[in-house]
């Protein structure tokens, strides 16, 4: 083998390494993360109160 093809060879795999590093670094943290979803002050109370009424509605029936 000559010697250009071996360093041909050499930087044909040294460019394979360089995209499998940039591959793996692109996954490591930089992926979007959902964004963190809030309840209002307001829809917590409907979900307690109908909470509630499912409760109530539940012992109501467990004590007939």
């Amino acid at each position: 083998m000559k010697i250009a093809d071996i360093v041909g060879q050499l930087k044909a795999e040294r460019d394979k390494l360089d995209r499998a590093i940039q591959a793996l670094t692109g996954l490591n943290g930089t992926q979007k993360t959902a964004k963190k979803r809030t309840l209002s002050a307001a829809a917590r109370a409907r979900i307690a109160a109908a909470q509630r009424l499912r409760w109530k509605k539940f012992k109501a029936e467990k004590k007939s």
